[in-house]
């Protein structure tokens, strides 16, 4: 049987009577036989029931219960805070406890847009920096543009400031962009391929209307860098001409138009112009740690990897051109044979590494040459 101590303690001040549930510590109470107990200011002995027990104990886990509610935030007190975040930072930086209070708790009846990464110098993530900020681009298009609403919000959370949410979700790579619908958990879909489609600002753009039915239409600053090139340009043209105005003859020089139709080729031909318009990273950390130069699918493609396919299609060329010119040529027969063999070699090695690209690329290619 349990006993409850009702102690009537008297101060100073107040005469009356405090009520004190429990066996109070520095009290001086203590147990006289089995199941009694003194209290030298005064103790009454009240008998409780089981049930009374038990009815004790549910109505202190009720309190508890409220307690732990009214720590909670409303649906209307969280949509009303983000608004207001919002309002002064398109982009909302959480960490591991705003994520779970903002993202994953439930009710929601808006969207967010996460992004995952690592900002910290010491990580050394520049692929993540450039991602911010087309990030940020798409974030500040949405807060400043006329549809507008609480529908719709973005946060980013940093690896150093929420290690637990990577952990949570799984994570080993930045950066990572996912949505978190309304109702119900994220999909394979909720997660932007960027070695598919990159993350260009127009590219999250619209990838954020496919899952969430908002169209944002983004706002780049104005880049005057292109048009600054292209006045140097012009003015070392002019320049030029100015100096050179007594011998033009340099503009009818075959080798300098030749050279400039093969550069452009080259240019062309290994993807530049892709690049310039869907904007994907330079290079990407594999899930081993590794950096991945080629893109592992025909649907993406890295810029670094346009270097690479430029380099050796002008070494294809370059072989070509040595080859032909040890058949035309009327010199040593010797120097004609070193000529040919190396043309022949690079012609052979660079071409052997283009198949080998494309095979990586495109899976179930069954052709190849010297390499695999």
């Amino acid at each position: 049987m349990r006993y409850i101590l009702i102690c009537k303690l008297k101060t100073k001040k107040n005469r009356g009577e405090h009520k004190a549930i429990g066996r109070r510590r520095g009290s001086h109470c203590r147990p006289v036989g089995k199941m009694s107990w003194r209290l030298s200011l005064g103790c009454k002995q009240t008998k409780m029931s089981p049930s009374e027990i038990l009815l004790l104990s549910f109505g202190v886990l009720a309190l508890l219960s409220l307690a732990e509610c009214k720590k909670e935030l409303t649906l209307s007190e969280r949509v009303q805070q983000l608004s207001d975040a919002a309002l002064k930072k398109p982009v909302l930086r959480f960490n591991g406890d705003k994520f779970k209070q903002y993202v994953k708790g439930t009710p929601r009846n808006y969207s967010m847009i996460v992004m995952f990464t690592a900002l910290a110098p010491s990580r050394q993530c520049g692929i993540c920096r450039h991602a911010h900020d087309e990030f940020q681009l798409v974030a500040n298009s949405w807060r400043y543009s006329q549809g507008y609403s609480n529908k719709l919000y973005f946060s980013l959370v940093d690896f150093d400031e929420g290690p637990d949410v990577f952990q949570q979700l799984r994570l080993n790579s930045a950066p990572v962009f996912m949505h978190f619908p309304p109702k119900g958990k994220p999909k394979k879909v909720d997660t932007l391929d960027i070695q598919r489609v990159g993350f260009a600002a127009e590219n999250i753009a619209r990838w954020v209307a496919e899952r969430t039915d908002i169209q944002i239409r983004v706002f780049r600053p104005p880049n005057y860098s292109g048009l600054l090139a292209l006045v140097v340009l012009l003015a070392l043209v002019v320049g030029l001409l100015y100096l050179r105005k007594n011998n033009l003859d340099f503009l009818y020089n075959k080798t300098t138009w030749a050279l400039g139709a093969l550069a452009f080729t080259f240019a062309m031909t290994s993807g530049q112009m892709w690049n310039h318009i869907r904007g994907p990273p330079f290079l990407q950390k594999t899930q081993s740690g590794n950096i991945a130069y080629i893109h592992g699918s025909s649907q993406g493609q890295f810029i670094v990897e346009t270097y690479i396919v430029a380099l050796l299609n002008a070494a294809v060329a370059l072989g070509m051109i040595l080859m032909v010119e040890a058949a035309n040529k009327r010199d040593d027969v010797r120097k004609r044979r070193i000529y040919a063999i190396i043309g022949l070699g690079l012609y052979a090695f660079c071409f052997s590494l283009l198949l080998s690209i494309f095979r990586s690329k495109a899976h179930g290619y069954p052709y190849s040459f010297l390499l695999k």
